[in-house]
């Protein structure tokens, strides 16, 4: 469904068919991120109530008592702590999006290999170490939903609550990322969703994975995004 919210307003721009240039792109974008929205929450309360669930459902005996991992916070400690470590995250984030443009010129590297490859790997690190520590232990399904969930969390929340917030202050942002990039998650989608129809994972599937992760790397250090060649003419040419 993400894919589908992302994809409709790229393609409609660049087939040219809108029915009135900019106003349809951003009409579409504004609906489709309310209706993703919408998704996400019945998302949340589904996760929620299966969970609660399988709770009730499940026998606690001896057995799954001594497996059991007892919390280290409670709720509102753990709440607390969240808040505060949002806080600082912003605070660094925003600046280190100042830094990308002047890190590109240094090290001659397109924006979008920063922002799409180097920055994910690296403010995601603790998250990628934590889905190999369930993988380890094995725990594919905590592994999995560390990985999948956080892409579910960007794609359907993060994205069309950015889009919601900037209709709402006068900021027009649309789900239009272009061609390349919306072709590029479209492609990485049907790939995972192919590696994971059948719940079983081997060494062949995580080569297979890790090349076409390289593959996109590549795509984006040779890819110039289009905007920042109408915002900086100079750059079409490196």
């Amino acid at each position: 469904m993400a894919v589908m919210g992302l994809l409709f307003p790229a393609v409609l721009h660049a087939t040219q068919t809108e029915l009135e240039y900019g106003k349809s792109q951003l009409s579409l974008s504004r609906f489709t991120s309310c209706i993703m929205l919408v998704a996400y929450a019945s998302y949340i309360v589904f996760q929620l109530k299966s969970q609660k669930n399988l709770e009730l459902d499940k026998s606690f005996d001896e057995d799954t008592s001594n497996d059991a991992e007892a919390p280290e916070i409670s709720m509102w400690e753990s709440m607390i702590w969240t808040s505060i470590l949002t806080g600082g995250i912003s605070i660094l984030s925003e600046y280190l999006v100042k830094t990308i443009e002047g890190a590109s010129k240094e090290f001659q590297m397109p924006v979008s290999f920063l922002s799409v490859i180097l920055l994910p790997v690296v403010g995601n690190a603790a998250e990628h170490v934590g889905s190999v520590m369930f993988a380890v232990k094995d725990k594919l399904d905590m592994s999995l939903a560390v990985a999948v969930g956080s892409s579910i969390q960007i794609s359907m929340f993060a994205i069309p609550f950015c889009v919601v917030i900037g209709w709402m202050i006068g900021c027009p942002m649309d789900l239009n990322f272009q061609p390349f990039e919306t072709i590029s998650l479209f492609m990485s989608v049907i790939i995972v969703a192919f590696m994971l129809q059948n719940g079983a994972s081997n060494y062949f599937k995580g080569i297979v994975l890790i090349l076409c992760y390289l593959i996109v790397s590549a795509g984006f250090f040779e890819h110039i995004d289009p905007m920042s060649v109408e915002d900086n003419p100079s750059t079409a040419g490196q």
